[in-house]
Formats: structure tokens, C-alpha cells, sequence
């Protein structure tokens, strides 16, 4: 029954879900743990995926053949492509979903994964020999054996739940916390802090008055986040926007006293892009309101969730202060809102492939490594079960590059910079996010994963289909010229200037003012076009059309970033022999060993005149 495995998973949630999942379906026997196989994949806090810079984490984790994006889409009950104001780099998907559902699905995906095994229990500690995993021991006190072990620990590692003056253990509401593992890793040499994260209360939907809020609707076109032909739904959810008042924050000052935050029984650094509602209204007292969303928790209950208002204050002040928010008068709260704070482990301390420096064969993935959300945790636990697979089977890691993916993004900035609050995802922390868009996640890396044995072939022959689309649409746009007298009465309708000569309808399009649905309703020829294929394949064509310029200086800028990539560091190579170095750059590059030039010079403190003199030494 207790056979040996190639990796074990331990922790059930979205890192450790896509860590199983990658391994197996590339061939390594997996084993997945989890502590209560009922909450697989739960949604710990917003029932959302995606978001900015998360949607485009998501299409790539779809892209490399990973769950998450097919689950979104098969639960959602809302869908918005956000920043659609702005340009295409910045457009971003978010799903509104179905909390139940959404776990029912990944357990679905799960048990009908080829070579991945299940066991409900808590891992206590992991059983190391000569500086190597040689598997895990869980509480019931059963050993298990594996080539390699991921550890997706999420807020559960010692985890403590606050309530006003209230605390106890608990890695969430309703589940005991993972107790053993920490003071172990600490003991074999690794370093840990604390960090800490809070929800909000969730309320009764019948109690509420939505004439007084504002209506938020899904998008009429549902694209979704995978790239196959996911099932999604026919209709959607509302979603609606409320905002505090004066009177809500006075009510909320009430119980600052109590604050667990405020009287410092919290240790754990909270996240900077996600505070609570009192951390708002303290930091941002000059503000009189703060919005707050209304999400629907699934198709079948009246469970909302109050994104915005994440609190720890006393269940009897978060209740008092919602019922003075205009629609929330008669407010029933099913549960209170809590902050709660966990162990993670500062992930200077890994390599690239998400392995740890100490332990040979044991990884770390999601917010052991001090990231937030559901997405930067999905895509590491993908990374990490690669790599398992990849160290197992004596192949080659596989990592991304910043010019590559979100993925290689975060993994870069966590590797070299480290993080002492919760990490999240932003469109600004990718210098290349215009090569980085969420429309071409699958034209980057499907071809990658395949060669890898993760993404199918059914996947490859699409996105060489969309590739030769793409090739035959351009070319047409290119080719075809339009007459002036055709278009020129629609264009001063639209307030283009018009044409005094032929123009190819590429030209065309690239007007600032014209849009792809401006050139298909003035213009017959790429109207003809538009009725083969596909709106994402005209879509595609628009952006690398009107963006061209940007998108050659940014792959410009990209091959000369890898210059310094392709200088790798000795792993022997002695710092401490460079005296030229500034003290604080040594031990950064000591501490954090560096394996190439270009991720010496990523490393947070390092200035570029410590990265030439590396230049010259090594030239020499």
C-alpha cells in the first residue's frame, strides 16, 4: 500500500493541485497529501481567478498545459477582460466563480490524472539522509518514500487565526493549522519569518438592498482563460459595487483598541496591495469612502463575499459598521472576517527550479515562498512539479526567463530579491509585459511545454494552427489595398482623415484612431477577410500590427538582457577574493550564489559597477 514514490506532494491547494498534476501527466508516480481531501483546491479567500497581471499568469499555466485556467472557465459565473481601456499589454482576464464548483472540478481533473495517487493526513516532518529528500512521515506516523518532495504549505504552517482580542491555531476558519515541519527546516538550516493575511466576512445575500448599489455586469463576450475549448456557461452573475461612508469608519475606529493588528499580537507582515479595511482608513484618513465589491460565492447560494472590507476587528464591530453601509442596513453575516498569520520561508534560499540550496530533490512552491493569490501560487506549484519531475528522472530543470513569462517574472524577482511582505503580481514588475500579453501566452510557450512531455500534441497542432492563420491574415492585410473612394465617406464619419491615394489595409489599420471593428465595418475587403477566421486570430493581428514598433524594441532590449544571461557564474566561483566589490554586493552574491551575470545584476542592493567588475574578472 506504502509504495515509493517519485514525487510527493504535500498540501492540497492550487500550488500543490498543479505540482500533482504537472508530474504525472509528464510520467513520475506522484503522491498528493492533504489534510482533508474535502477542501482539494479551496478557494481560502475571493471566489475569483485572474485579475491584472494574475489573468495573464493563468492563460500561461493554461498555455503549459496546466488546470487552472480550464477550471476557471468550467465554474466561473462571471467573466471581464479587464484594462481593455488601455493597450493590449495591459488587458487582463478575471473570472467571478463558483466556489464549490471550482474545487469539485480540480478534484475531477485530479482523480482522472494517470499515476496520481491520493492520502488524507498532515505531514509533520520530512525525512532527509545526507542532505537529500528521501520522502515524508505524516502524523498518523506512517513513512512515506519519494525520489522528491514539493511542500505547498500555504497559510497553514503554524498558522494563527486573529479576531479582535480573540486567536487560535488554524491554517483557516474551520481547519486546524500544520504543526512540525517549521522548527524542523529551521533545525536542518533554513531561515523562516512570519507573514500574515486576512478576509473578509461573508454575509447573507437576501439581507441586502441592490437597488442601492451599483450594477456590475460580465462582459458580453465570454474568452475565458484556456486556450482549448473549455466549456463555459450560457448566462452569468451580476456582481455589484457598494462604498463605506464616514459613519462606517467611526463605528470601525470603535475597535482599534481590540485590533489584534493595532495592539501588535499580529508578527506577521500583512500585504501592501490587499490591506485590510482598518489598515485603510488609518494609512488613508484624508479618504471619506473606499469601495467595496459585492461577489456572488456560486450559482446555487446566497453566500457573498465583501471584497474590500478584509478585516480582524470583533465580529460585533465588523457588524455594526456594515449595517451603516447604504444597502447593508439589515446585513445577516454568516461568518466574520479574520486576518491570519503563517510561517513561510524567505525564498532567497531556493534556486531557480524552485528547489532549496540545503535539500537536494525538496521543493518549495506557492506561499511558503511568501507570495499572495491563488495564481502566483498555481504557478509555482507547475514550476516545482516540473522540476521534480525533471531532477527525478535525471533530466535538465526547466526555467523560464523574464522575457518569457509572468511565471519566469516572479520566479526571478523571489529568487534574487527575496520578499518580507506577501508578494503579488503586477503588470509593472515585467520590463517586457508587451511581449508578455495574455493573448499570446499560448504561441510562447505550448511548443516549450510539449517538448518538455506536458502540453498535448492536441494542443501543439492548435496553436500551429493559430500560427498559420495568424501568417495567412497578415499577409492579406499587407496585400490588399483599399481604393479611397470605398472607405473615405466612413472615415470623415469616424473623424479620420480620408485617403488620397490606395492604402493597404495594414496601413490602415494602424491608425491610432482606427480600431480592428472600425476597419471591418468601413471597409468591404477586410470584411471578407474578417468572415474566415476567427475574432482572437484578427484580434492578434491587430495588436502586432499596431504595436510592431514597440514589440521589435522590447525583443531588442530582451537579446541583450540574455547577453549577460549567457555569462554563467562558476558554482565554485570565491566573491570574497574580489576585494573591488562593495561589502553589502558580496554578501548578496555569497548569500544568494548567483548563476549568471544577468541574475547577479537583478539582485536587490547589487549596483552595476559591482556587475562590471564581475564583467572584467571574468573576461580575464
Amino acid at each position: 500500500m506504502f509504495q515509493e514514490y517519485d514525487v510527493i506532494v504535500a498540501g492540497g491547494g492550487h500550488a500543490g493541485c498543479e505540482a500533482a498534476v504537472a508530474a504525472s501527466n509528464m510520467g513520475s508516480k506522484v503522491l498528493l497529501i492533504t489534510m482533508n481531501m474535502q477542501t482539494i483546491a479551496s478557494m481560502s479567500c475571493n471566489p475569483a481567478m485572474g485579475g491584472i497581471a494574475k489573468g495573464q499568469i493563468v492563460r500561461e499555466i493554461d498555455a503549459m498545459g496546466g488546470y487552472s485556467g480550464i477550471v476557471s472557465d468550467e465554474s466561473l459565473i462571471q467573466f471581464r477582460m479587464l484594462n481593455r481601456s488601455k493597450g493590449p499589454a495591459m488587458w487582463s482576464p478575471r473570472t467571478q466563480n463558483d466556489r464549490v464548483l471550482f474545487a469539485i472540478k480540480w478534484r475531477e481533473k485530479l482523480e482522472a490524472t494517470p499515476n496520481l495517487d491520493m492520502w488524507q493526513d498532515m505531514v509533520t516532518s520530512i525525512n532527509v539522509s545526507r542532505g537529500t529528500i528521501t520522502g515524508v512521515r505524516t502524523q498518523l506516523g506512517i513513512d512515506f518514500r519519494a525520489k522528491a518532495v514539493v511542500l505547498t504549505s500555504g497559510t497553514f504552517m503554524n498558522g494563527k487565526i486573529h479576531i479582535g482580542s480573540k486567536n487560535f491555531g488554524g491554517g483557516r476558519m474551520g481547519e486546524k493549522g500544520a504543526t512540525g515541519i517549521t522548527e524542523q527546516l529551521i533545525n536542518l538550516g533554513f531561515d523562516s519569518d512570519r507573514l500574515k493575511t486576512g478576509t473578509p466576512p461573508r454575509v447573507d445575500g437576501r439581507s441586502l438592498d441592490y437597488s442601492q448599489f451599483e450594477l456590475q455586469d460580465g462582459d458580453e463576450d465570454i474568452v475565458g482563460f484556456s486556450f482549448t475549448d473549455s466549456d463555459k456557461p450560457k448566462k452569468q452573475i451580476p456582481c455589484h459595487i457598494a462604498y463605506t461612508n464616514p459613519e462606517v469608519h467611526d463605528i470601525l475606529r470603535t475597535g482599534f483598541d481590540d485590533s489584534p493588528m493595532f495592539a501588535g499580537r499580529i508578527e506577521g507582515t500583512g500585504p501592501r496591495y490587499c490591506p485590510s479595511i482598518e489598515d485603510k482608513i488609518d494609512r488613508f484618513a484624508e479618504r471619506d469612502r473606499h469601495q467595496l465589491f459585492i461577489e456572488p460565492e456560486g450559482w446555487n447560494t446566497v453566500e457573498i463575499y465583501l471584497n474590500g472590507f478584509s478585516t480582524s476587528l470583533a465580529e460585533d464591530i465588523q457588524h455594526k459598521a456594515m449595517t451603516k453601509i447604504p444597502g447593508f442596513e439589515h446585513v445577516k453575516m454568516f461568518r466574520p472576517g479574520y486576518a491570519i498569520e503563517y510561517d513561510y520561508f524567505p525564498p532567497t534560499q531556493l534556486q531557480y527550479n524552485l528547489e532549496t540550496k540545503l535539500v537536494k530533490n525538496l521543493f518549495f512552491a506557492g506561499q511558503i515562498n511568501g507570495t499572495t493569490g491563488y495564481e502566483e501560487a498555481a504557478c509555482q506549484g507547475l514550476m516545482a512539479g516540473i522540476n521534480a519531475h525533471q531532477n527525478v528522472k535525471g533530466l535538465k530543470s526547466f526555467t523560464l526567463g523574464r522575457d518569457e513569462a509572468y511565471i519566469g517574472v516572479l520566479i526571478d524577482d523571489l529568487i534574487n530579491k527575496g520578499t518580507d511582505e506577501p508578494y503579488r503580481m503586477f503588470t509593472s514588475r515585467a520590463e517586457f509585459r508587451t511581449l508578455l500579453r495574455q493573448d499570446n501566452a499560448d504561441l510562447r510557450l505550448t511548443e516549450i511545454s510539449n517538448t518538455l512531455g506536458l502540453a498535448s500534441n492536441e494542443r501543439l497542432t492548435k496553436v500551429h494552427n493559430k500560427q498559420k492563420d495568424l501568417n495567412a491574415v497578415k499577409k492579406s492585410f499587407e496585400d490588399t489595398r483599399v481604393v479611397p473612394s470605398e472607405v473615405n465617406d466612413y472615415l470623415e464619419s469616424i473623424g479620420s482623415s480620408p485617403l488620397k491615394e490606395h492604402y493597404t489595409l495594414k496601413k490602415l489599420l494602424c491608425r491610432p484612431e482606427i480600431s480592428l471593428d472600425n476597419l471591418v465595418e468601413g471597409s468591404e475587403a477586410a470584411r471578407n477577410i474578417a468572415q474566415s477566421v476567427s475574432r482572437e486570430t484578427l484580434e492578434q493581428v491587430s495588436i502586432q500590427f499596431k504595436y510592431e514598433n514597440y514589440i521589435y524594441k522590447e525583443k531588442e532590449l530582451a537579446n541583450k538582457a540574455k547577453q549577460l544571461e549567457d555569462l554563467v557564474i562558476p558554482d565554485a566561483f570565491d566573491f570574497d577574493k574580489l576585494t573591488s566589490l562593495s561589502t553589502e554586493s558580496r554578501n548578496k552574491f555569497n548569500l544568494i550564489r548567483p548563476r549568471t551575470l544577468g541574475q547577479a545584476s537583478r539582485i536587490s542592493g547589487v549596483n552595476p559597477t559591482d556587475i562590471q567588475i564581475l564583467m572584467v574578472y571574468m573576461g580575464r
